[in-house]
């Protein structure tokens, strides 16, 4: 299976070009074009090995959800001409990403095992286990970082510091909450919970728009629905679509990013895993066929839906 490490297109009337974990940016005029590709990043690192067929599921994700919640919260895709790749307007990124969180779980369930009762300025109740679910969704905001590890911090501080203004910080809090209802709504027809999911936000023309992706395995963490209650009545582990198991098996072999860590060597077999569970999680959260692109040049195929695209 080929995986796509990354791309070094030279497109025409391209200005810029940024390579983030997963992306690669560029920028055409006042659009960007973003190829997804195969790389896999956890505990804000890139592993060594490229997960096949990963960029084609969290771009079509994206696209789905994307144009599904157009309707409650304006948002940057103009098309996605091929399945690694999506084009949008270009936007004054917000340095904030909105974290909303529907259960204890990850971070939160971290923070919370080691006595942690305040998270982002959001008071934590008590009794609570792994995977409860929060009386009300939580937002809990980070501090979108250029590079290294985004960083927790609260509603206040944000407003106090002036990172974001009142009025775009509450719009982005009511575009969160109602993106969050969507997207649990969704899940649940699918059999799933969506757990607790990240939004980024742009201006462009004044107004906010949403960007990047939604309700992927990059971005947001689901569980499956049926036996939830089940196993947490009996204090079990949940089944779950997400990167989580990535982050699981990094920790088990001496990973979590900090430094002197080395980071493992990835058996085949598991980079087998992940393409397979994150080709799963697309049919289960779409309800649709992930159809394969295995014609052995993608590199070519996108750079030629590109063109096309841009009209070139």
């Amino acid at each position: 299976m080929h995986a796509i490490r990354e791309t070094n297109f030279h497109l025409p009337g391209q200005t810029a070009f940024y390579r983030g974990k997963v992306r690669d940016v560029y920028t055409v005029g006042d659009r960007l074009v973003m190829v997804a590709s195969d790389r896999i990043s956890a505990f804000d690192h890139i592993l060594p090995r490229p997960i096949p067929f990963k960029g084609a599921v969290l771009n079509q994700i994206a696209a789905y959800f994307l144009n599904a919640t157009r309707d409650v919260c304006p948002n940057w895709l103009i098309a996605a001409p091929d399945p690694n790749v999506a084009i949008g307007h270009r936007c004054e990124p917000v340095r904030v990403e909105m974290v909303i969180r529907g259960y204890l779980a990850g971070h939160a369930a971290r923070t919370y095992s080691a006595g942690g009762r305040l998270l982002c300025g959001v008071s934590l109740p008590e009794g609570l286990r792994e995977n409860d679910p929060f009386p009300e969704p939580i937002i809990t905001p980070t501090t979108k970082a250029e590079a290294g590890h985004d960083e927790d911090i609260s509603r206040e501080e944000i407003l106090s510091r002036g990172i974001v203004s009142r009025t775009d910080y509450e719009q982005m809090e009511a575009y969160t909450r109602a993106l969050f209802r969507r997207g649990s709504e969704m899940a649940a027809r699918q059999g799933l919970i969506l757990v607790d999911t990240k939004y980024e936000f742009g201006k462009k023309d004044g107004r906010i728009l949403l960007m990047d992706e939604i309700h992927t395995p990059d971005s947001s963490r689901y569980f499956y629905a049926d036996g939830y209650a089940e196993r947490q009545a009996r204090s079990e582990k949940q089944r779950q679509l997400s990167k989580e198991f990535v982050r699981e098996w990094l920790m088990a072999n001496g990973f979590q990013g900090k430094e002197g860590q080395k980071m493992p060597d990835m058996p085949d077999v598991f980079v087998e895993e992940i393409s397979a569970r994150y080709i799963e999680l697309y049919e289960k959260v779409t309800g649709l066929p992930f159809l394969k692109d295995e014609s052995g040049d993608p590199l070519a195929r996108i750079e030629r839906n590109i063109l096309t695209a841009l009209g070139s």
